[in-house]
């Protein structure tokens, strides 16, 4: 475990930080899909080294830990290899995460996915077979994950697919980001409101591809610049355009008196003094990987906040609405409530020191909490846990000005 502090609650420093994850993900599996093409600025997180290795491998079981993407990614795209065989496993949280929504739209398509152990979840073994299928309906109010995975399974078969959406799309952003992507690499996508059409690619040379940094891993800085008296911080390489629905941080951090500045692909984040609100209220459908931060920059704040649209959040690493609602109360708030959709915060004025946190195998535990270093020294538990997203994090930190010391 790390004990983490900061003299002073000034920063100043330049950050590089890894591709996006999500970006990198998409991109090896549909390159993967078709043709090979470089990619510059690939994500150095776990998930993405085990996305890229489980491509590259000839081994029949496949074992991808913590790494819902690639659970997700890899099944459609094993299931499309002809002749092959596969066995797609995880780790004990991975076993509890489900999967029936895709395995049944992959077996309508014409696949041949069976559960090895419980139905509905991993471990699953996968018969590649030709997929002929050309239409498919589903829920979209569960992983944004499931529809990404068929999206990009669907430059690969002939005539392409039509994913027809029985409810309103959860994550939206993600969604169009795999659209944007495959729009990249010379494929068309046309999203509607009840469904989404993807053509065929008929891949011809494909241009290299650059990845931006994480938006996710940016919205810890962000927490830190708010939690700050004053901060001057550069963060690369990032881009006005974004194509990542967590570029969102930037607005959502107006009201805390973080100011950010695009020049030249970096963002430069400047701490304004302001009067804080009283309480904020937030649906985060679109971006629930911010619900974390933005709750516990409110409990560093002082501020009262009521975050909705978090019903994926009990189907990721842990369940991240119970995992909050059991650490802030270590803090010794007025109250913290969670739903099956959502949390509420009531803060009092004083926040308690040396408080252990406990990560849950969930890389954003810690990482969300890590910023109330600025107020009190705080005790992260597995605080290794970063690497799944965020290799160099701790090491950021330091570069930073705090002090980060084993327990």
């Amino acid at each position: 475990m790390y004990q983490i502090s900061k003299e002073g609650k000034n920063l100043h420093g330049n950050i590089n930080i890894s591709g996006s994850k999500s970006e990198s993900n998409r991109l090896l599996t549909l390159r993967a899909y078709t043709s090979f093409f470089n990619i510059n600025n690939l994500s150095d997180s776990d998930d993405t080294k085990t996305m890229n290795s489980s491509l590259k491998s000839d081994k029949e079981e496949i074992n991808i830990g913590h790494a819902g993407t690639a659970m997700r990614f890899l099944t459609s795209y094993y299931s499309s290899i002809l002749n092959s065989s596969k066995i797609l496993t995880g780790s004990s949280r991975m076993k509890e995460r489900p999967i029936l929504i895709l395995v049944e739209a992959l077996n309508n398509l014409g696949a041949d996915i069976e559960y090895i152990d419980k139905k509905g979840y991993p471990p699953i073994k996968i018969n590649g077979k030709l997929i002929y299928g050309n239409e498919i309906a589903l829920p979209a109010d569960v992983s944004s994950q499931y529809i990404s995975s068929l999206m990009m399974l669907g430059v690969s078969i002939n005539q392409g697919l039509k994913i027809k959406l029985s409810t309103k799309i959860t994550s939206l952003p993600y969604i169009h980001m795999t659209k944007k992507i495959i729009e990249r690499i010379g494929g068309i996508v046309d999203i509607k409101p009840d469904e989404i059409i993807i053509k065929q690619l008929v891949s011809n040379k494909i241009p290299d591809q650059i990845v931006e940094s994480d938006w996710s891993s940016a919205s810890y800085f962000y927490s830190l610049v708010a939690l700050s008296d004053s901060s001057y911080i550069t963060l690369s390489s990032f881009f006005n355009n974004s194509i990542q629905g967590d570029s969102r941080i930037v607005d959502i951090y107006k009201q805390f008196g973080v100011e950010t500045k695009f020049l030249n692909d970096k963002i430069y984040l400047k701490k304004n003094n302001i009067d804080l609100p009283d309480s904020i209220s937030i649906n985060l459908r679109d971006n629930p990987d911010l619900a974390q931060t933005i709750v516990v920059t409110c409990l560093g704040l002082g501020v009262n906040c009521k975050l909705e649209g978090l019903h994926t959040l009990k189907l990721k690493e842990t369940d991240r609405l119970l995992a909050l609602k059991r650490e802030i109360e270590k803090f010794e708030v007025d109250c913290v409530t969670i739903s099956n959709q959502s949390i509420t915060l009531k803060n009092n004025s004083k926040l308690k020191s040396g408080v252990s946190i406990n990560t849950y195998d969930d890389h954003r535990m810690a990482m969300s909490f890590a910023p109330l270093s600025m107020i009190n020294p705080i005790i992260i538990i597995n605080p290794e846990v970063v690497s799944k997203s965020y290799l160099n994090f701790w090491n950021d930190l330091e570069s930073l000005g705090f002090k980060i010391s084993q327990k």
